[in-house]
């Protein structure tokens, strides 16, 4: 079972580089951590989640540290995250981004699920460690999630172009019993221990502010990506099955559900039971994929607002505008007005004193 629970590769890429910083042969840290080249040969490897924690903690016995998990962080590259990573930086808003990276966690991981929770004026990135079944010990070690969480502490950082600080971070485990200031000066905020969750928590408005790398555009060519791998990961996963099926079909109007049943070679009744099973339904999910799609065109400029309706799957623009309303509470026109404001006030150079 320990094999089934799995990270990307591409975590190797950090790690290496933190290897060759810290002066510890690549070579020597795959043979005693029993580690094969191959499992890492391509950017669609998986690596054991065992195997991760084991080289973060023999690096950090070789050299004597705790703060091996934090180097990998610091070395953030958004190849580490398969097309994810690229999908993140080409996001409208790290608001965008977080909810991209919880939508899409289990290309990076299938150790944990990820919810992000808005709470008043705080936006909580929420993680939630999946168990052994055997034992109850949880699949990520501390120094794994601490790992993570400080990606995208760097991440958000290196997209801002500032030192930006989370608010809080909150451990769910006691405070351990060695130093832990390496903790407090990478976060650069209030550290939580044996709280009663696990999460980061950022001020809503940073969150929200437009960024400058935003390309709607690309951000879809990548999901595009994300979302055939996610389907050769799990062919049993019928929900992203379905959602591929619409995003190729929706171009030449709304499919049915009886076609995409049809398509998957499958009976509708029992698409439609599969899909009551991930507490689902067709409809739902076209709906979703239609909004999210909507909401991407609109920022594009050079489409029209009946080019967009036709893309998302309607015969006319009336029913575009409805259904755009009933999405967001505003028509299209309004909706990219005042996303075109936003970008012109988040761009806009400020007079310094």
């Amino acid at each position: 079972m320990s094999s089934y629970f799995s990270v990307l590769s591409g975590w190797m890429i950090p790690i290496t580089r933190v290897l060759e910083e810290w002066q510890i042969d690549l070579a020597d840290v795959l043979k005693d951590c029993d580690v094969k080249s191959e499992d890492f040969k391509d950017q669609e490897s998986r690596l054991s989640a065992e195997k991760m924690a084991l080289i973060i903690d023999y690096c950090n016995r070789k050299k004597g540290r705790k703060d091996f998990a934090l180097a990998i962080a610091k070395a953030f590259h958004p190849g580490m995250f398969h097309a994810l990573g690229y999908a993140m930086m080409s996001s409208e808003s790290l608001k965008d981004a977080l909810y991209r990276i919880a939508r899409y966690k289990r290309v990076v991981s299938n150790t944990c699920t990820l919810n992000v929770e808005e709470r008043g004026e705080n936006i909580h990135f929420v993680m939630d460690i999946k168990c052994y079944e055997d034992s109850q010990r949880p699949v990520l070690t501390q120094d794994c999630i601490i790992a993570f969480l400080g990606t995208i502490v760097q991440f958000a950082r290196e997209t801002l172009k500032t030192d930006y600080n989370p608010l809080e971070i909150h451990f769910n485990w006691p405070k351990p019993n060695y130093d832990t200031s390496f903790l407090n000066d990478y976060f650069k905020c209030d550290i939580v221990f044996d709280s009663d969750e696990l999460s980061l928590v950022f001020d809503e408005k940073t969150l929200s502010k437009q960024l400058v790398g935003g390309n709607p555009l690309l951000t879809q060519s990548h999901e595009k990506i994300l979302d055939d791998y996610l389907s050769r990961l799990d062919k049993n996963d019928v929900e992203q099955l379905v959602k591929n099926r619409i995003y190729e079909m929706l171009p030449l109007g709304t499919p049915s559900q009886t076609e995409i049943a049809s398509q998957l070679g499958m009976s509708l009744r029992n698409l439609q039971r599969r899909l009551q099973e991930k507490q689902t339904s067709f409809r739902d999910i076209l709906e979703n994929t239609r909004k999210k799609l909507a909401l991407e065109y609109i920022l594009q400029s050079h489409l029209s607002f009946s080019e967009i309706g036709y893309l998302v799957g309607f015969s006319n623009i009336g029913n575009f505008n409805r259904a755009f309303k009933r999405w967001t509470g505003v028509t299209p026109g309004v909706y990219r007005k005042q996303q075109h404001n936003i970008i012109m006030e988040s761009t806009e150079p400020r007079s310094t004193l």
